[in-house]
């Protein structure tokens, strides 16, 4: 994406786009990395003479560099089956309560520190001399500088969110080498020039942004004042409130709320819920790309007919989704569905109740009233689940910007360049005067998704 920026100019253009697809071999799946990389050069050089460059992506994940900086093999995927009960051996080890108090965030099964407990012993951890989430691994191969952005360190469970620092002690109680990781870097700091023998036009500077993709959707929300939910709804829906410090208390952690490092020292306070994952491999599974026709269908199908929890870790893998959520249905109870439109309408009933949930969760523990629900990313387009999410708060839906991710990374490089000035009011003001989002307004009592939210007992 090429975004250009002014006082009263925000628009982007997608000038290429690529595929990113897991490659399994030898019983492990992998990210194609070095396809990444040339997707992203081609994609740099197709975009022309830019003033800066940002990068971001999902968390989590990593590559290793020897001491001469060379990759030490494809990055695992984080739902590869190596950290399959290696989170509870941990966490027997190094005690839950003192994971959240220093980290903040949410239990799940492929954080980094599980990823790298569950690596122990190979030998390339052990000749390992960087390791560099993957956005930081893109930006070293653009200016060969090693550092680690807060918003994607503040994902791995192994950095302190009060002192956004690593939290080295709880590195060496793992088994795991502090020094294995490299400085901190807070967005919208200069990184480098793009190194010349890479040949892009121009030789922009390369910025450090919100890396964690979610970190640059928040910053994307186009929100009025701090009485809001934000809800980043892509392969995974992120379901939470900005805040201003961390939420470490018992019941946030009982919750499997996060805290996660934000823009401008912000704090994510949010729950991941599986999100449209489900939906993108049922329709993997039915060799179908007609996503506006399953819709309309599953909205003519009746309402919670089949509600399932989305976070049922069952549905975590890649395999036969539709089949996986009829076990689901039948190990609860609940009706089965019997065609792609009933699956469809389960996945996003289902989806809206975890929202739902989160939402009412995030304000409980919190103590942040939220008044409007802005829905992010590739799930705005959809318009049954943002009237579906609508429904299930009680609470006017946002829809919008899509691309919001890209809108939060290139906001923080054009500040950084001078060419908008302000805090994070002042960057989302420019959006709501850029931008168009759709409004959804509550429907409905509030009694049926009571009823079918007792139903999941969750």
């Amino acid at each position: 994406m090429v975004g250009r920026v002014g006082p009263d100019v925000l628009d982007l253009t997608e000038v290429h786009r690529f595929a990113n697809e897991a490659v399994r071999l030898a019983g492990t799946l992998h990210w194609d990395i070095l396809a990444l990389a040339r997707g992203v050069l081609d994609g740099l050089r197709a975009a022309g003479p830019v003033t800066s460059v940002g990068v971001d992506s999902w968390a989590v994940d990593y590559g290793l560099l020897d001491a001469s900086g060379a990759l030490l093999g494809n990055p695992v995927h984080y739902r590869d089956s190596r950290t399959d009960g290696v989170a509870e051996r941990l966490a027997t080890r190094l005690g839950p309560e003192r994971l959240y108090a220093t980290t903040g965030l949410q239990q799940l099964p492929f954080n980094t520190i599980y990823q790298l407990a569950a690596a122990r012993g190979t030998p390339q951890l052990d000749v390992a001399r960087w390791l560099l989430l993957i956005p930081d691994l893109v930006a070293y191969w653009l200016t060969g500088e090693v550092g680690a952005e807060v918003t994607n360190a503040s994902t791995t469970q192994l950095y302190d969110v009060r002192r956004r620092a690593w939290a080295t002690d709880l590195m060496v109680d793992a088994g795991i080498r502090p020094e294995l990781f490299p400085p901190l870097r807070e967005p919208g700091s200069r990184i480098a020039p793009v190194l010349p023998a890479l040949g892009l036009p121009g030789e922009p500077e390369v910025v450090a942004v919100g890396s964690h993709d979610t970190a640059s959707a928040v910053v994307g929300v186009p929100a009025s004042g701090e009485n809001f939910a934000y809800i980043s709804c892509g392969t995974w829906s992120l379901v939470g409130v900005e805040l201003d410090a961390p939420v470490l208390t018992a019941a946030s952690r009982r919750a499997n709320f996060t805290n996660e490092s934000g823009v401008d020292g912000s704090i994510r306070y949010l729950r991941n819920v599986m999100g449209l994952w489900l939906l993108q491999e049922s329709m993997r599974a039915w060799g179908t790309a007609d996503l506006p026709e399953l819709l309309r269908r599953a909205a003519d199908e009746p309402a919670f007919r089949s509600v399932v929890d989305p976070d049922d870790p069952a549905f975590l893998p890649p395999g036969d989704m539709p089949a996986r959520l009829a076990q689901a249905c039948r190990r609860a109870g609940e009706p089965v569905p019997t065609t792609p439109a009933g699956t469809v309408r389960c996945i996003l009933d289902s989806l809206a109740l975890a929202h739902r949930r989160a939402v009412r969760q995030a304000q409980q523990l919190s103590g942040r009233q939220v008044e409007t629900v802005h829905v992010v990313g590739g799930g705005a387009r959809n318009a049954l689940l943002c009237q579906l999410t609508a429904d299930a708060c009680g609470l006017p839906v946002l829809a919008g910007p899509v691309e919001a991710t890209a809108f939060g990374n290139v906001l923080v490089q054009a500040r950084t360049a001078g060419a908008v000035e302000g805090d994070l009011a002042a960057l989302r003001a420019l959006l709501r005067e850029t931008q168009q989002v759709v409004r959804y307004e509550p429907r409905g009592a509030q009694a049926a998704w009571r009823a079918a939210e007792e139903r999941l007992g969750v």
